[in-house]
């Protein structure tokens, strides 16, 4: 039980910092969805950070393993909302959006991971 109220917390928590980036940087006017871009980044780059540590820690609960890649980083990063965003450049035939949006978002992403693995290192 207390393995879903960590995830319940940490997903709330997550889901909240993305709302709030989505209302402060998702401006449709604008050809990229950045608020989206950000939180699929910046979660990357903290999981990639937090499975780092607790790798090289190797004594860590599970419960903040939990709490912050599964509950926080699940809540947080969001790619159901990339998947529709993407779906609606398709639908209105803006692959000039979406070509860049698609390939700058893996890149960061996996790169922020890889990031977030070399920055536990060395913390």
């Amino acid at each position: 039980m207390r393995e879903l109220i960590l995830v319940f917390i940490g997903g709330g928590l997550g889901s909240v910092a993305r709302y709030f980036l989505g209302l402060k940087f998702n401006n449709f006017e604008n050809a990229i969805p950045y608020g989206t871009l950000m939180a699929n980044v910046l979660g990357s780059l903290f999981i990639g950070f937090i499975l780092g540590y607790i790798a090289r820690i190797g004594t860590i609960s599970e419960n903040y393993s939990l709490l912050f890649a599964t509950g926080f980083c699940g809540g947080f990063t969001t790619f159901s909302t990339f998947a529709y965003e993407n779906h609606l450049y398709i639908k209105s035939g803006d692959y000039f959006s979406m070509i860049p949006y698609l390939t700058t978002s893996f890149i960061l992403g996996i790169a922020a991971v890889f990031l977030g693995m070399y920055l536990a290192k060395v913390v």
